[in-house]
């Protein structure tokens, strides 16, 4: 669908009602050009997980493990005895 410049992916395109203050509506269906949109629970947007109930330990927990797979990631280098120690302090210092 193509509108005014604006194209979406009708296969992509989903939406996450938001219920934070705990007041529930009336679960009325999304459509976009006579097609329903999918409703989800949570999305990753801009490398967060928004959930629709307001909850955020999902989102810790996924950037806990993307810092621990970077960390890791880095570790090996800290570890390579061809790297100056100088180059080590200075890597160990900036990511913790």
């Amino acid at each position: 669908m193509e509108s005014r410049g604006f194209r979406f992916s009708g296969l992509k395109t989903e939406y996450l009602r938001c219920e934070f203050s705990g007041v529930e509506g009336d679960g009325g269906e999304v459509t976009l050009g006579g097609v329903g949109v999918p409703r989800v629970e949570k999305f990753k947007y801009l490398g967060s997980i928004i959930e629709g109930k307001g909850d955020i330990d999902e989102n810790i927990s996924h950037h806990t493990r993307v810092g621990w797979q970077k960390w890791k990631k880095e570790f090996g280098g800290l570890c390579d005895k061809r790297i100056p120690f100088r180059l080590k302090g200075k890597v160990y210092h900036t990511v913790v």
